[in-house]
Parts: C-alpha cells; sequence; structure tokens
C-alpha cells in the first residue's frame, strides 16, 4: 500500500511539470519555490499575460515599456515586489496598479516620467517603498500620493523639480524618509510639506535653494536628521533653522559667507552640525543648541586670530568637538582648531574679525553701504540699474524663471566678485553683443542660460578667461556654437541639450580642445555626426552623453582616452560594418556603456557589445565612403600618368618598359593604399 502511494505521488509530481513549465514566459526565468519570475533585458514592450497568477516578485528592468495601461497588471494580484527599472517607461495611466493591493515595493527608477499625475499609484494600499530616482519629474500634481498611506520611503533623487508646491505630498501617513536631492529646486512653497507628521529624515541637497526655507521646515515636528549640501545659500539670519527635533543638520560645500549666532537658537537638540567647504572667516559661539558635540569647519577660511576665541573657548567648556583647521595667520596655518591654545588666538590693534593681507585695501563698511559705483553703461529699458548697488561681494544671482527678453549685463555690471549666473526660464533670445560677459567682471565661473528662446549667440559674446560651467540647453539653437567658444579657454563643461542641432560638423569643439571635461548633447534630434566632431578633445573629455538621438552611425572614440563616462542610449545604430571601430572600442573599455541597435529590423534593441554581426567585417578594410574620400585625387593623377607614359611607348621601346617600373621610380595610391591596410 505504502509502495503504491509512492508511486501515485511520483506520477503526479511527474504530470505536473510540464504544466508548470508551460506557464513560464518563453523570455522570462521563473522559480516556483519564491514564486518569482524575472524577464530582465528582453526588449519587451508589454508585461507578458502569462506570467504566473500567484506570482509574488516579478522583475522587468531594461525592457521597453513605454506606457503602463489600465490593468496592465490584473492578471498578477498577488505581486509584492514590483521592479520597472529602465523600462523606458514615460507615462502611468490612470488605474495601471490598481489590482496591486500587496505591493510594498515598487521601482521606477531610471525612466522618463515627466509627470506624477494625481490617479497615477491609485490602488497601491500596502506600499511601502517607491523609487523614482533618474526620471525627468518637473510636476507632481497634488494628490498623487494620496493612496500611499503605509509608505515608509519616497525617492525623487535626479529628476528635473524646480518648485514644490502646498500640500503636494498629502496622504504620506507613515512617511519616514524622504529624499529630493539632485533636482533644480530653488522655491518651497510654504505648506510643502504640511501632513508629513512622521517624516525623520529630508534630503534636499544638490539644489538650487538659495535661502533656508525656514518657513516651510517649521512644518516638520519629527524631522531628526536634515540634508542641505550643495545649495547656494550664502547667510544664516535668526532662527533661520527652526526644528524642535532636529539633531543631525548638513550645511557643507555651499556658500556661506557669515551666520548669525542665532541661526540654531530653535534647534535645541540640534547634536552635529557640518558647515564645512564654505567660505566662513570667523564663526561666533551658538546660542539655543544644548547638546551639540560635533562642529565641522573643514574646508572653510578660518582666521584664527582674537575674533574666534569665543568660539575657542565656548567648545572647550561645552564639550563641542572642532573640525577644521586655520588659514592664517602665518604662524597658525594648518594648525587643527581643536588644538589651538585661547592664548594664541590674539589680535593686532585695528585688525578685523577677517583680517587679509589685502586689509589695507578695503573699504569701510559704512561707505560700502552708501556709496553708489558710477553708472558706466546705460541702464535697459524696465530695469533699475542700481538694484545691486551696496553689494559688491555679492557672488551667486538667481533670475531664473523671470521674463527678461535681454541679458542684464549692464545690471549685474556692479557686481566685480559674481560667480555664479542662473538666467533658466527666461525669454532671452539673442547675445548679440561681443564681450557681452567681460562687463560682469573676471570671476565668473558658471553660467546657465537654459530654457530660454536662444537662436543666435555672436563671436565674442562668450569670451571669458574665468568661465568653467556652461549650459545652453532647452533652447532653440541649430548649431554648435564654435564661433562663440573661440576665447573660452577654460571651459569645462557644456550643456547643448533639448536643442535642435540635427548635424554636428568636424572640429565643432576645436576651441575647447584642452579644457573641455563634460559634454552634453542629449535629445537634439541629431541625425549625424561627423567623425571629425570631437577632434582635439583626447585626452580631457571625461562625460559623453548623446541620448534620445537619431543617430544610425558614431564615430569611433578610440582618440578619446579619457572618457568615464559615456551614454549613448535612445539612438537608432545601424549595426553594419560601418559601426565596426566603435564596436572595436566598446570592447577595449570597461565603462558602463549601453548601445542598441535600431537597424537591420532583425537586429532592434539588441545591445551593440552582444550581437556577431561584426565577425564578418574585413578586419583591415575601412569603410567604403572613408577610402573615397580620401584618394580622388590620387587616383586621377595616377590615370594622367600612365596615359602621358603611353605616348611615349610609341617613339622608343625602352621607354615603352616604364610603366611597369614606375611603382618604383615614382610611388603611387597602390602603395600608399597597402601601407594604410599594414599601419591599421
Amino acid at each position: 500500500m505504502q509502495i503504491f502511494s509512492a508511486e501515485v505521488v511520483l506520477l503526479v509530481l511527474t504530470l505536473s511539470l510540464p504544466v508548470e513549465a508551460k506557464k513560464c514566459p518563453r523570455a522570462c526565468s521563473c522559480d516556483s519555490i519564491t514564486l518569482t519570475t524575472a524577464c530582465v533585458g528582453k526588449n519587451l514592450t508589454d508585461v507578458p499575460p502569462t506570467v504566473e497568477e500567484i506570482t509574488v516578485k516579478l522583475d522587468l528592468r531594461n525592457n521597453n515599456l513605454q506606457v503602463l495601461s489600465r490593468g496592465t497588471f490584473m492578471h498578477t494580484p498577488y505581486l509584492t515586489h514590483l521592479n520597472l527599472q529602465r523600462c523606458n517607461i514615460i507615462e502611468i495611466k490612470e488605474g495601471a496598479f490598481r489590482t496591486l493591493g500587496r505591493v510594498v515595493s515598487l521601482n521606477l527608477a531610471h525612466n522618463k516620467i515627466e509627470i506624477l499625475y494625481q490617479e497615477s499609484f491609485d490602488g497601491l494600499s500596502s506600499l511601502k517603498e517607491l523609487r523614482l530616482d533618474n526620471n525627468r519629474i518637473e510636476e507632481i500634481q497634488p494628490g498623487a500620493f494620496t493612496q500611499l498611506g503605509f509608505l515608509n520611503t519616497l525617492a525623487i533623487t535626479h529628476n528635473q523639480l524646480v518648485y514644490i508646491p502646498n500640500m503636494v505630498f498629502q496622504g504620506l501617513q507613515n512617511i519616514k524618509f524622504l529624499r529630493l536631492s539632485h533636482n533644480s529646486l530653488n522655491n518651497l512653497a510654504p505648506e510643502a510639506f504640511a501632513g508629513l507628521f512622521t517624516l525623520s529624515r529630508l534630503d534636499l541637497d544638490h539644489n538650487e535653494l538659495q535661502f533656508f526655507p525656514t518657513q516651510t521646515m517649521t512644518r516638520l515636528r519629527e524631522v531628526t536628521r536634515l540634508h542641505m549640501n550643495h545649495n547656494p545659500m550664502v547667510y544664516l539670519g535668526e532662527d533661520s533653522v527652526s526644528m524642535a527635533k532636529l539633531t543631525h543638520l548638513y550645511l557643507s560645500h555651499m556658500s556661506l559667507q557669515d551666520l548669525s549666532d542665532k541661526a540654531f537658537s530653535q534647534a535645541p537638540l540640534l547634536s552635529h552640525l557640518d558647515l564645512s567647504h564654505n567660505h566662513l572667516r570667523y564663526v561666533e559661539p551658538f546660542s539655543g543648541p544644548r547638546d551639540l558635540t560635533s562642529l565641522n569647519l573643514t574646508g572653510n577660511p578660518i582666521y584664527c586670530n582674537c575674533y574666534m576665541s569665543p568660539l575657542r573657548q565656548w567648545a572647550r567648556v561645552s564639550g563641542v568637538k572642532l573640525l577644521g583647521a586655520c588659514s592664517g595667520p602665518p604662524h597658525l596655518s594648518d594648525e587643527p582648531l581643536q588644538a589651538v591654545s585661547p592664548l594664541d588666538l590674539r589680535c593686532r590693534r585695528g585688525e578685523s574679525p577677517v583680517e587679509e593681507e589685502e586689509s589695507t585695501e578695503r573699504v569701510p563698511p559704512t561707505v560700502t553701504a552708501t556709496a553708489k559705483p558710477k553708472q558706466k553703461v546705460k541702464c535697459p529699458a524696465n530695469c533699475e540699474c542700481d538694484a545691486f548697488a551696496g553689494v559688491p561681494k555679492l557672488t551667486y544671482i538667481h533670475l531664473e524663471r523671470n521674463k527678461l527678453a535681454q541679458f542684464p549685463g549692464s545690471a549685474l555690471s556692479l557686481l566685480p566678485s559674481l560667480v555664479v549666473l542662473h538666467l533658466e526660464q527666461n525669454a532671452i533670445s539673442k547675445l548679440e553683443t561681443s564681450g557681452l560677459l567681460s562687463s560682469l567682471g573676471s570671476k565668473l565661473t558658471e553660467l546657465y542660460l537654459g530654457n530660454n528662446n536662444l537662436t543666435y549667440i555672436a563671436k565674442g559674446a562668450l569670451d571669458s578667461d574665468s568661465l568653467c560651467t556652461l549650459h545652453l540647453d532647452s533652447n532653440q539653437l541649430t548649431e554648435v556654437p564654435t564661433h562663440a567658444l573661440l576665447e573660452t579657454p577654460n571651459l569645462q563643461e557644456l550643456n547643448l541639450s533639448g536643442n535642435s542641432v540635427r548635424w554636428v560638423g568636424p572640429n565643432a569643439f576645436q576651441p575647447l580642445s584642452k579644457s573641455l571635461k563634460r559634454l552634453y548633447m542629449d535629445h537634439m534630434g541629431m541625425e549625424k555626426i561627423s567623425k571629425d566632431a570631437l577632434l582635439g578633445l583626447a585626452s580631457e573629455l571625461r562625460t559623453l552623453t548623446v541620448r534620445g538621438n537619431q543617430l544610425e552611425e558614431f564615430p569611433d572614440l578610440s582618440p578619446l582616452t579619457g572618457l568615464e563616462t559615456v551614454d549613448l542610449q535612445d539612438n537608432p545604430l545601424r549595426c553594419d560594418c560601418s559601426l565596426l571601430p566603435l564596436r572595436r572600442w566598446m570592447e577595449n573599455v570597461s565603462l558602463e556603456l549601453t548601445a542598441t541597435c535600431g537597424h537591420p529590423p532583425e537586429l532592434r534593441g539588441q545591445k551593440v557589445r552582444g550581437i556577431h554581426v561584426f565577425k564578418s567585417c574585413p578586419e583591415n578594410i575601412s569603410p567604403p565612403e572613408k577610402k573615397s574620400a580620401a584618394y580622388p585625387k590620387v587616383k586621377k593623377s595616377k590615370a594622367d600618368s600612365l596615359k602621358s607614359r603611353k605616348v611615349k611607348a610609341q617613339t622608343t621601346a625602352k621607354v615603352a618598359k616604364l610603366p611597369r617600373k614606375q611603382p618604383q621610380r615614382k610611388p603611387g595610391p597602390p602603395k600608399v593604399t597597402k601601407k594604410k591596410k599594414i599601419l591599421k
């Protein structure tokens, strides 16, 4: 009886195996034990309808879904983990996730989503983690998260957010960690974070916030850790940070030149404060924080004279650890702040708190506040050019999202210390004046002109020895402004993405051959790029992106020996022998590089690195167009030479032998071609 039962069980198991195998989609791999289905990198345009209903984890990374329609996941109601990274998703339709009430983790990172609609996440009532990093999100509609009452972690980093409106995160009743790093945020509405009563950590680093958003942050009652690094803030005034439970505050790599001793008076529990890599010359003891244990001043030009003595005394009495070192005077240079004795912190008679070697040239504060520099340039219409009088040391200016129709050069001429200028999202159509940047002084290093209406840039308009970063993205340029870059010898970053540049010709970036490190040319509709377009960039160029264009061919990148990042995604590359130089280069580098075929049809969507069509290409023969372009004149001269020899052959038998000796006496194209093959 027992033997019979065992046979029956074995028979049942044997019969059941083929049935289960058929339920797994052909492009996927399935694990019946963990109830996991993985369909990774298969260029799928739809979610396979035959995915087993009881699947718990579904991995669809690196496909081409583009649009998530209503009811896309209606056949997999038991999912708990869904991964949709790198699926070229542009839009999420209403009801796409409506049957996924058990999902706790959803990954939508590295897609092309631009707007989060009010109904985008309906149905995800159990979701705890949502990843939206590296999309193109520029708008979040109020109510987008109202269905996500159990969400703990929300990540929207590396997107294009500029503004957070009121109540946009309404409904996140259990949120703990909100990440908004690496956006372009320059404004937060007063009620932007209203309702986030459980939030404990907020990341706003690498944005464009020029002032500490005090009113907005006051609503965050439970936040203990706040990251604000890499925002262009210059000053923190009294009561700037009003957060009752904040313990860790990170304000490094900003532009702080001064801060009030009462800046943190409304943050009584602050224990760790990071002010590293700013422009602070001295700091006064802080009032308010009772439990401060660490103050990081590393990378600041701290001048260790008597004005630093109160801070040193306060730190010693309160048990605060000071990180950083003195930048001067010379006898204390590089001395750790923690090791400096209060007796060493002395001042000469009349010495100021920020004494410098050029102190004799300093302008008294009373004069600075009242004097008005002489106006040298006529003020443009509808402008008030004395608006910046009295602030000659201002280094950062944000004038984006206005209606400026002209570059405000004359208005900014009063700012000789200007380092960074933001003019995005205005209505500037032309830069017509030669020497346009010369009126801004010699310290301007970053200029942002994205999202204007630029159609023309005059030669000399961008002449500058100090300019290092230039963003011209999302304008209406139809060609690379090579002529305008002739005198920008130190430009390291150039962004041309979002313009309508169909063709990039030879030597387009030759003026920047000794400086350019980062070049962005995404989504320009580019159809062709010359094989000599990047000529001269050699070992300097580190980053090259040409994502989302119409390129079928691409030049050999082997001369660019310094490349560290290359993005060729979303180009319909023609995978035949003309692409052989690029394929060879790809095989010899260790970069993370994605390039897919667009032609011929049978190879569409396949990775250039993975196909074998290049094995049939002649190893030492250049593409036909290169041969015809290289030697047309040489072939013509050979024909003429042979013809003349035939005429001479009719008069003498000795001369008749000359055509056979011709290659030895006067080398012609055949020998040159052979030599070129050997070199290859």
